[in-house]
């Protein structure tokens, strides 16, 4: 486990750059890559656990991922760097609710969100079990942490179409 990150505030744990093959026909990052981005940052996470591709390898148990939602709050563009901000939302013996922040590395944006939902499998019987009795006091001591800052409101959200005037106002707020 990584000894560098503090816990008291989001995990400052992996940077990124837009890569010129992550660009759409829209001259922005497409969708699928800003997943991949966020795969990396939950790498980044497992690993400062101790649970990454190290642990998979050796120990024969992994972290899956059984649930993602993303949101998108401003487009990046090639060569833009990325800085990831992450964070447990809640975790218990076999699970763990992430959440990370993409921001633009230059000017400090919000580009977006990911919202992921990790079981601990065994990847013999390919079927979730219980952390070892370390790694499960390092995440609930971190997640006990994360618990104390505000929850994002991004976080928890599910996918649907709003109502109402909002719904009519454009996405900056103003009614086209």
């Amino acid at each position: 486990m990584s000894e560098t990150a503090p816990t008291n505030g989001p995990l400052d744990l992996h940077r990124e750059t837009v890569r010129p093959e992550w660009i759409d026909y829209n001259g922005h990052m497409n969708v699928a890559f800003y997943l991949l981005a966020f795969d990396h940052a939950t790498d980044a996470v497992l690993d400062h656990f101790g649970i990454g591709k190290a642990y998979a390898e050796g120990e024969g148990r992994s972290m899956f991922v059984v649930e993602a939602h993303l949101t998108y709050a401003r487009e990046v563009t090639e060569g833009d760097g990325l800085r990831f901000a992450s964070r447990l939302l809640a975790a218990d013996g076999k699970r763990l609710h992430l959440f990370h922040e993409m921001h633009h590395e230059e000017d400090g944006f919000l580009a977006a969100t990911a919202e992921f939902m990790l079981v601990h499998v065994d990847l013999t019987e390919r079927r979730t079990v219980p952390f070892a009795p370390e790694t499960a006091e390092s995440i609930a001591r971190t997640a006990a942490e994360h618990a104390r800052l505000p929850k994002p409101p991004q976080a928890g959200k599910a996918v649907g179409q709003r109502t109402g005037k909002k719904a009519e106002a454009g996405a900056d707020g103003k009614t086209p």
